[in-house]
């Protein structure tokens, strides 16, 4: 098996055994010949060459110039490669911080072995878990490996998760073609949104390197945050505290000050799902025929879950987070474009300070007012 990215089996993460472990636990794929195989491979790609046109037109963001990241059709073992090796060029500053803490003294140094492997085995089972829903990906903060192409200069990649398509597809009983195409006009979108948006990049991994930054590298307290969690999770809150209902596991043992970066990234977030959303729907009746029936079955799909099992631990990981993220910000979007216009929206992507707040995603009047219209004298 490859390395990713070096010495990737010592320090605070066993990335090797993250990888090892979430392949042998991932659920098969379904059954697809060979020959199969190819031509889904080979549909992905086309859809992905004409949906770039379709989203350009639509959106009037970006040229053909602006694209200079590969698109890769992966199956699941590769969807996972692709996110260690991006998870691992993402946490390094910290990982980096918490190994100068721990010290390098024999009993440390032992300690921190174990702890890179349990943590590389707990990564793993998250990411068995996800590997078999992902449909599509942009990676942003993806690191060139022998085996996985990045853009220039730092730049992403387009990954689209092959058996997942073909999967989700006979599940909804739903025309494969129009779904295919449908799938990556979504993912096409956040291509196109990093790529025209050259600050976008950057100011993400600042706001995500400002929330790892203030987070307790000291185990103690770690430990002490991970209890009272779990005490909010089953009820066991002192009485008379409030305030973690409905929050997830990673919301609540975060600081204040992390806390407030988590929900500027919860406002980007919402803004890049609602534009691929409502970009997606906006192209779709012009060509994907059936669009009508694959965005209600596919709706019913993300409400409900696959398990109980399933949305529990949705719930545990903040994934139920990310469904309010695509059903806010499209109305975000859809509220704005109704009022200016595409041109008047994409005033978004001017700078930072243009972005929607938390309460602006709610409130796209408020955004509207503080962007297009100067107070009165």
């Amino acid at each position: 098996m490859t390395s990713i990215g070096g010495a990737a089996s010592s320090g605070m993460v066993d990335w090797n055994l993250a990888v090892a472990t979430a392949t042998r636990l991932m659920r098969p794929g379904p059954d697809v010949s060979r020959d199969e195989a190819r031509a889904v491979v080979a549909e992905l790609r086309r859809h992905a060459r004409s949906a770039e046109e379709h989203v350009r037109g639509f959106t009037n963001l970006g040229t053909p110039e602006t694209h200079d990241t590969p698109l890769l059709v992966v199956d699941r073992p590769g969807w996972v490669r692709a996110n260690v090796a991006g998870f691992r060029e993402l946490l390094k500053p910290l990982l980096d911080k918490m190994q100068e803490r721990r010290g390098t003294s024999p009993g440390n140094v032992v300690m921190g072995t174990v702890g890179g492997k349990v943590t590389g085995v707990e990564l793993g089972l998250l990411l068995s878990f996800l590997a078999s829903r992902v449909l599509g990906q942009y990676e942003t903060f993806a690191p060139a490996t022998r085996d996985l192409p990045a853009g220039a200069g730092g730049g992403g990649r387009l990954l689209l998760v092959a058996p997942n398509i073909v999967h989700v597809e006979r599940e909804l009983d739903v025309e494969p073609h129009d779904f295919r195409l449908w799938v990556t006009l979504h993912e096409e979108t956040h291509r196109t949104q990093f790529t025209a948006v050259p600050w976008l990049r950057d100011h993400l991994e600042g706001e995500i390197q400002a929330f790892l930054a203030e987070t307790d590298v000291d185990p103690m307290t770690v430990l002490e945050r991970v209890r009272e969690a779990a005490q909010s999770l089953v009820g066991g809150r002192p009485e008379g505290e409030e305030g973690d209902e409905g929050r997830s596991l990673v919301e609540i043992v975060q600081t204040p000050a992390q806390r407030e970066i988590l929900g500027r990234l919860t406002a980007v977030m919402s803004l890049l799902e609602g534009h691929a959303d409502y970009v997606m729907d906006g192209v779709g009746p012009e060509v994907v025929p059936s669009v009508a029936e694959i965005r209600e079955k596919f709706q019913q799909r993300r409400a409900k879950g696959a398990s109980r099992l399933d949305m529990a631990l949705r719930k545990l990981l903040g994934l139920d987070a990310k469904l309010r993220q695509y059903r806010d910000g499209e109305r975000f979007v859809r509220a704005v474009v109704d009022e200016v216009g595409m041109e008047g929206f994409n005033r978004v992507w001017t700078s930072p300070n243009t972005l929607p707040t938390k309460a602006e995603i709610g409130k796209p009047a408020d955004w509207i007012t503080r962007v297009h219209r100067k107070p009165e004298a």
